[in-house]
């Protein structure tokens, strides 16, 4: 039998290169291996921020409730296997491996080649049920309809934690072409929630749940009252003080939306109990929002990578730093809306390095550098992550001020280990 990681390298080798949209293929992935996600009952999670800390916060939840709960999420923070979980725990490395091999015999069989993420997908489902998960919670990829996650003919719950415009060249450049991408993964006859507030993409997710004839559910905003924290975020739920360890404004609907889903839940008779809703909340766990990777010095990684969530980031700027501009490490990609940014975050920084994030789709950090100093940011391109963290902590040091990585998710690796590194000095 190969190793996880052996397993991880033979998928790699087999797959096809790039992103192929459409169903087709991890559907004769599945039925190659009976079908394993129509055995499982799943949470379908989509939507164009929040997906990953809705589906952390609820699966915390739920693992705290006793299910034996299954995770996927995307994209991988500092290794391939990090986006497979059980009970919010690395999965056992023989059973990662049974999974990956098993999908790449089948892929093998397959005259059009699976792209990684269809095998990773296919993986999921696999382990889960061979692992005997009570529930799962799946994080779309991208989009919804075409996703490689959307193969679930009855989920428990589909969810949309909101509609804003991102990825414009595959799914449209409205809320309205984008939520009917994410209304996809609406079913007939199964619940769907909506947590976004864009009135376009709540009439197009309205209308497919009523010509599936699935029930629709709205969060309910007017039952939590979040509370001043700086370390955390607090907050009064049914006449209780919770608190959650993840920081950022956009948390405060992210926990809205896992509130509102427990009791959709709970309508379905799942049960969840107040103290597994407490305890799930200030147990979780998730990476690369608003985390603080260092106190002292102070440095923070937020995966804000779209102008939706770099509204939200700059949001939490002003909320935890109001007298102090943080020095800022930036990379993103070439088809987000990067040159909005500069106008959102020129009040807020004291100054940037521009980095080139190691993914294809990288917009060069020159590029970067350039856009924000004509649009007054004053911007020094770095030729890699590692020198540009360096700079960047030397002139927040020199200045006692707080440094704050923002950007693509595909940085975090070379981010963590540079503050490794540079903690280790």
């Amino acid at each position: 039998m190969l190793s996880a990681a052996q397993s991880i390298a033979r998928m790699q080798q087999i797959a096809a290169p790039g992103m192929k949209m459409g169903l087709e293929r991890t559907k004769a992935l599945l039925s190659a291996l009976g079908d394993p996600q129509e055995k499982l009952r799943v949470i379908h999670v989509a939507g164009t921020n929040g997906k990953g800390s809705f589906s952390a916060m609820l699966s915390s939840v739920l693992t705290a409730q006793g299910f034996k709960t299954g995770s996927f999420n995307s994209p991988a923070m500092l290794e391939l296997s990090d986006q497979f979980g059980i009970n919010c725990k690395s999965v056992p490395e023989p059973a990662l491996a049974e999974a990956i091999n098993a999908v790449c015999d089948a892929a093998e069989a397959l005259s059009d080649t699976p792209t990684e993420f269809e095998m990773i997908t296919a993986a999921a489902f696999r382990l889960f049920f061979r692992e005997s998960c009570d529930i799962c919670v799946m994080e779309c990829g991208m989009g919804g309809d075409t996703d490689s996650t959307n193969v679930i003919s009855s989920p428990l719950l589909s969810v949309i934690t909101n509609v804003a415009v991102d990825h414009a060249a595959f799914l449209g450049s409205t809320t309205a072409e984008i939520a009917s991408h994410k209304a996809g993964i609406i079913k007939q006859g199964r619940p769907v929630y909506f947590g976004g507030n864009d009135p376009q993409a709540l009439k197009v997710i309205s209308e497919r749940a009523d010509a599936l004839s699935a029930k629709l559910y709205l969060p309910e905003r007017e039952s939590v009252r979040f509370l001043d924290s700086n370390s955390c975020t607090e907050f009064v739920y049914k006449h209780r003080k919770l608190s959650c360890p993840l920081r950022g404004v956009y948390q405060q609907d992210n926990i809205i939306n896992v509130l509102s889903c427990i009791d959709i839940l709970r309508s379905l008779g799942i049960k969840i109990t107040s103290e597994a809703v407490k305890q799930g909340l200030s147990e979780v766990r998730w990476p690369g929002r608003f985390e603080t990777l260092s106190s002292e010095p102070k440095m923070i990684f937020d995966g804000a990578h779209n102008p939706d969530g770099m509204q939200s980031l700059c949001e939490s700027i002003k909320l935890y730093y109001p007298d102090r501009k943080p020095v800022l490490l930036i990379g993103v990609l070439a088809d987000k809306d990067y040159r909005l940014y500069a106008d959102m975050l020129k009040p807020l920084v004291r100054c940037a390095f521009a980095v080139t994030p190691g993914v294809q789709r990288a917009l060069p950090a020159e590029d970067l550098s350039r856009c924000f100093n004509e649009n007054g940011i004053m911007t020094k391109p770095c030729e890699s992550i590692a020198s540009g963290f360096e700079a960047a902590c030397a002139c927040a040091e020199e200045n006692a001020a707080p440094l704050i990585t923002a950007g693509s998710l595909y940085m975090y690796k070379d981010i963590y280990d540079a503050v490794k590194a540079h903690k280790s000095k």
